[in-house]
């Protein structure tokens, strides 16, 4: 038998997520930009990807892969509330996000929270966040990966109310680390995602060549009414057809069936709610105690275009990538992995 972990990395639909990578036992998994099986006699090589030949068969990284477990038909089936919410913090819409992190961590509810910081080159990279002020350099969403949960491992030997935020898939690992692994994280904050770019697509073929702009000088990227924005230094915005980038996705990404991060406790996101709020769904008991806490945001019910173009968006990428999720299942050996 073998780890599920290694099929999933074998056929191109490992998401990265970075679960598997934050829960071995033996550190046989470890997850980059892209996964591949690696030589477990050459210790060098343990950069990145799955040594099932070192595995010790606890099975721990098949029961937190979001790939393995699956995806639910109704993404909204838990949904408790929905509303429009922005704060004052500068953020990518309404700074949600960042006045839930910043409030829990100013009262002592959580120790500390993975984000992610870039560099003017839109390079990025992983932080722990422990202080409300180091939210203030993780705003604004980057449109490129990076594996947040594989950056927990220490954290879960430090910390004891471990908050996570992140994409769907990260999201997804993280609850099932929580179901079946560690009980240290204490709040799951999940964002919209239809699709994130590997970071050299993003800054040598998206933002260069479809855009026709310097890397440096774009201060801000968005999806929005069909189409790419880029907001650069200069104040003008330039923008590009969604069609025309999204073929250029990572590949585990057109396999994703989850748009709002159904395994979130709360899920923020810009799209249904007008210019300069977010959406969000309040999932579970856990997020609605958590949101009660935060200070400072301003909300709307009933927001408009609302909820109806949140699930067109969740159908389109539920279309577009069912087929492909259930191609590769067929190629897994399940009955032979110890996952049930």
């Amino acid at each position: 038998m073998h780890p599920k972990i290694a099929e999933v990395i074998e056929y191109d639909v490992c998401t990265a997520c970075g679960a598997c990578s934050a829960v071995c036992p033996v550190k046989a998994v470890s997850v980059n930009t892209k996964a591949e099986i690696r030589d477990p006699d050459d210790l060098t090589l343990y950069v990145k990807g799955a040594a099932p030949e070192v595995c010790e068969k606890c099975y721990a990284c098949g029961r937190v892969c979001p790939v393995v477990h699956g995806y639910l038909k109704d993404e909204f089936e838990n949904v408790q509330n929905f509303f429009a919410a922005k704060s004052a913090i500068p953020g990518q819409d309404g700074g949600v996000t960042s006045a839930i992190l910043k409030s829990l961590l100013e009262k002592n509810e959580i120790d500390c929270v993975v984000g992610i910081v870039r560099d003017e080159n839109w390079q990025t990279e992983l932080i722990l966040m422990t202080k409300p002020e180091d939210v203030d350099k993780t705003t604004g969403t980057k449109y490129t990966y990076d594996s947040v949960v594989s950056a927990l491992r220490e954290p879960f030997e430090q910390y004891e109310r471990i908050a996570v935020v992140g994409v769907p898939c990260q999201i997804h690992g993280s609850r099932l680390i929580m179901d079946n692994i560690n009980d240290k994280i204490v709040l799951l904050v999940g964002l919209f995602c239809m699709e994130s770019f590997y970071h050299d697509v993003m800054t040598e073929k998206i933002i260069p060549e479809k855009l026709g702009l310097e890397v440096s000088d774009v201060m801000k990227l968005d999806f929005a009414k069909g189409k790419f924005w880029a907001y650069t230094k200069d104040g003008e915005t330039h923008n590009v057809p969604i069609p025309e980038i999204a073929p250029l996705a990572r590949e585990p990404c057109h396999a994703c069936c989850d748009y709002t991060a159904i395994h979130a406790d709360i899920s923020v996101g810009s799209v249904g709610a007008p210019d300069g709020w977010n959406s969000v769904l309040i999932r579970t008991e856990t997020g609605q105690k958590y949101f009660d806490l935060v200070e400072g945001l301003e909300t709307m019910e009933d927001p408009k275009p609302g909820m109806s173009l949140i699930k067109k968006l969740a159908d389109m990428k539920h279309s577009n990538n069912t087929e492909h999720y259930l191609e590769a299942c067929e190629k897994f050996t399940f009955d032979d992995a110890g996952i049930y």
